[in-house]
């Protein structure tokens, strides 16, 4: 039998915990409900610290330090049109709120208003000049619009108030490298190490990074650290640290190993996740250029990533006799990337509605071949052969390149794939292209068997297809169009 002494105190415990449920319920005061909702921010419950947000807002909706955090945390979760709204209500309630007029411009840019953008952060650092990061911004925008003059100028007044901004030192090297500036722009490169996007993928190695220095008999990791493309694209360093004397380790994406140990035969090629054996130095993969002292003419371009010769036979006895149609591998969009707003938001500027895609289909004597992965094939508007769902990995998706003639690919993995293996590779580029495309090129230093179809303005593809449709109709004068053999 409990004492009294207990059941008074649980009868306490009740009636408190009845009292803080009313509350609750209640409107909350504006800075408790502020408080609630940094803190759901904090631990990462979004969708409630919008909730709590709002709830201090309609307590205090001439706060515009209420609708400007509301504004960051709604852009954090990729929803830029309801961000707008928040930060133009706060720069109403205070018009010389510079932050607010630089979050704007964030959202704006992110929607691909980009005249409206720099204007905002114009303003902002009238406002307030002495604040690097709006200076970093107005480079980036600048940077969209192929402007890479201004935005290298504001890129270095961003770092002359802060030197060590990692992003504005990150975004003057993509600017450097995509004029062809590699001696400047590749130490600056070093620095994605150090911004916020790369820290959750951080390693932390004891031994010392490999510059390019003399070291005969070392053993060498050299590691992928961004995604497929990235390691399809600088993985062909790999064998020149083989030549300097060093026993090179690849540690790379799993779904990479079957396909680099083929194209490396004799090089030890580890799956990433693994306990790796002892090493003595390491190098990311993306700063082996900068360590081999790599220039716009020293790129060691060509064919370096090679397809098995038994699964290439076998996607060749699929087909069955050789036919007049052209086959040409066609990929549409790149990896959608939704956990960063910030990536989702270049992914949906590198890839095209297959909508678009219909002059293409209008072309006689083409057969095409899906190299999309999970693509939706209901929403292209015309016919495609689609294998993907028997792609285990890059080993696979590249014995099936190897048997096609052509590849037309937006800015993603399989045209680094597609053209290290020398496959001709035509390549749709959003206006404002990365920086490895630089600018005013129609071909490209790191793949020989490249073109490039570029956007004349941010977001219209129409011309780029066109111009595409128009070289497949060329390619394809003079062929007869018969039916393609049937695959098993």
């Amino acid at each position: 039998m409990r004492c009294a002494t207990t059941r008074g105190f649980e009868i306490y415990v009740n009636r408190h915990q009845r009292r803080a449920e009313s509350k609750l319920a209640q409107p909350a005061p504006a800075s408790g409900a502020r408080q609630r909702a940094a803190l759901l921010r904090q631990q990462g419950r979004a969708n409630e610290a919008v909730a709590w947000y709002h709830k201090a807002i309609a307590v205090e909706p001439r706060d515009a330090e209420l609708h400007n955090a509301l504004g960051i945390l709604l852009r954090e979760q990729g929803r830029a049109a309801e961000a707008e709204a928040s930060f133009r209500a706060a720069i109403s309630l205070v018009p010389n709120h510079a932050g607010a007029h630089n979050n704007l411009g964030n959202a704006l840019r992110e929607q691909g208003q980009l005249d409206e953008a720099v204007a905002c952060y114009r303003r902002s650092i009238a406002l307030a000049p002495d604040r690097p990061a709006t200076y970093s911004n107005l480079g980036a925008t600048w940077q969209q619009l192929c402007r890479l003059d201004e935005a290298i100028i504001c890129y270095r007044q961003a770092l002359e108030l802060a030197p060590d901004l990692a992003a504005a030192h990150h975004h003057l090297a993509m600017a450097l490298l995509a004029k062809g500036d590699f001696a400047a722009g590749l130490p600056e490169f070093e620095w994605r190490m150090r911004t916020a996007q790369a820290a959750a993928s951080q390693r932390n190695f004891a031994e010392k990074q490999w510059r390019g220095e003399s070291a005969p008999g070392q053993k060498l990791l050299i590691h992928a650290e961004q995604g497929f493309g990235d390691t399809l694209q600088f993985c062909r360093f790999a064998p020149l640290a083989a030549a300097r004397g060093l026993s090179v380790t690849l540690e790379v994406q799993p779904a990479l190993v079957r396909l680099l140990q083929t194209s490396f035969p004799g090089m030890d090629v580890q799956p990433s996740g693994q306990v790796l054996e002892k090493f003595d130095v390491h190098c990311p993969m993306m700063s082996l250029p900068l360590a081999f002292g790599t220039t716009l003419e020293t790129i060691p371009a060509g064919t370096y990533l090679r397809a098995d010769p038994a699964r290439e036979a076998a996607w060749g006895a699929r087909w069955g006799k050789p036919v007049a149609m052209r086959r040409v591998g066609l990929c549409w969009a790149g990896n959608p990337r939704a956990h960063s707003a910030t990536f989702a938001e270049v992914d949906r500027r590198r890839s095209i509605p297959p909508a678009l895609l219909g002059r293409l289909f209008d072309v006689p004597g083409i057969v095409f071949v899906s190299l999309q992965k999970d693509g939706d094939l209901a929403a292209m508007p015309g016919m495609l052969l689609d294998f993907m769902p028997e792609m285990a990995d890059f080993a696979d998706t590249a014995a099936l390149i190897a048997n096609l003639d052509l590849v037309i690919s937006v800015d993603t993995a399989v045209a680094h794939l597609a053209a290290g293996l020398g496959k001709p590779v035509w390549l749709l580029d959003r206006f404002s292209p990365c920086w490895r495309w630089l600018l005013g090129r129609q071909d490209s230093p790191w793949y020989p068997t490249l073109r490039i179809y570029r956007q004349s303005e941010p977001g219209n593809w129409t011309p780029v297809v066109k111009k595409i449709a128009d070289d497949l109709r060329d390619l394809c004068i003079a062929q007869a169009c018969q039916p393609i053999s049937s695959l098993a």
